[in-house]
């Protein structure tokens, strides 16, 4: 591979600062500063040099879908679209300042969301959401300006960004409550709809999002409660999978079982652990929680352990009630539709 121009990898660190861009428009963002450096001496010079950064990107998050959902715009972009520079020089400059008025612009997309989903919320509605997601959290803060809402926020393990939701929710005064992931099923009785954000909007109208999403929606129909995506259209991702082992992210030690030496014990061993247990403290009203924990000591999965799980997982077509993006109010066929359109050129 030729020597780059730009450490595209570092540069996607270096605009991930800021809170308010995500993942796609980082990428986008890399592009735009990439063409910029850029050396190239023909249109296919530069074509190739971004595919093959873009490429590199790609290859460093191999966790991130939004990623190449961002890279793919930006090469469709690049190659698909018709440009009006007669030269190469112009074709840089069109390319940069095309790229960064569009993430300029892509900044009002979750504003621009939160009024479609407005609509949709009613007065006293309680609301289940999943982790953390910028375009849910902007849909709720701006439903709590006139109506009132509660919120029930799954834990979202391994990395609790549930928490993150309910304590900014809890700040804006929105009362929330975090349930455990395995809860799910027991709280669904209580909620008027789902509503989720997303890694990614794939071509069959399907949904790629933290992992659990999927299990949400399927028990969202079952108790026959509307099940609603939130995504900036720069996450619509030209990919068709089929299962879950179709998405990118999968790899063969998701789910995959431990080699056991002939020694293994039946019980657990170094790959399993527990956390002491907690010890007994004054009586504060909530002997419950204090003498369950003195009961069972409290398992935690290792970091080894953890990494045999998937990060996101994929929601079909059929589970999702309506995907609410900057470009409208969408079905999932709607999705497929406009996915097909953009990418035509």
């Amino acid at each position: 591979m030729a020597v780059l121009p730009l450490d595209v990898y570092e540069a996607y660190l270096r605009i991930l600062k800021d809170p308010d861009i995500s993942q796609p428009l980082a990428a986008i963002g890399v592009s735009t500063e990439l063409i910029q450096a850029s050396n190239a001496g023909t249109t296919a010079e530069l074509v190739n040099e971004t595919f093959e950064a873009l490429s590199e990107l790609k290859r460093r998050t191999p966790g991130s879908v939004s990623v190449q959902a961002g890279c793919d715009l930006f090469i469709a972009f690049m190659t698909l679209f018709p440009h009006e520079a007669d030269t190469l020089s112009a074709l840089k400059a069109e390319l940069v300042t095309q790229g960064q008025k569009y993430v300029a612009e892509a900044l009002s997309y979750r504003d621009k969301i939160a009024q479609f989903t407005l609509g949709f919320i009613k007065d006293d509605s309680v609301i289940l959401t999943h982790s953390y997601s910028r375009v849910v959290m902007k849909a709720l803060l701006n439903a709590h300006k006139t109506k009132r809402i509660s919120v029930y926020v799954t834990e979202a393990r391994p990395n609790g960004l549930g928490l993150k939701t309910y304590a900014q929710l809890i700040e804006a005064g929105i009362p929330c409550t975090v349930v455990l992931d395995s809860a799910v099923a027991y709280v669904m009785d209580k909620v008027d709809f789902v509503l989720v954000g997303s890694e990614a909007v794939v071509e069959s109208g399907g949904l790629i999002n933290a992992v659990g999403s999927n299990q949400m929606a399927i028990l969202a129909q079952a108790a026959r409660k509307p099940f609603y995506a939130l995504a900036e259209s720069y996450k619509f991702h030209r990919h068709f999978p089929l299962s879950q082992y179709d998405l990118p992210t999968h790899t063969p030690s998701i789910l995959s079982f431990p080699v056991l030496s002939a020694g293994s014990s039946d019980t657990h061993d170094q790959n399993s652990g527990t956390s002491p247990e907690v010890a007994p403290g004054p009586d504060d009203g909530n002997s419950r929680a204090r003498q369950s924990s003195q009961a069972v000591p409290e398992w935690r999965m290792t970091a080894e352990q953890i990494s045999c799980n998937p990060e996101v997982d994929y929601t079909r077509p059929d589970l999702i009630s309506l995907v609410f993006s900057d470009v409208g109010i969408l079905t999932p066929e709607g999705v497929s539709q406009y996915l097909v359109g953009m990418f035509a050129g």
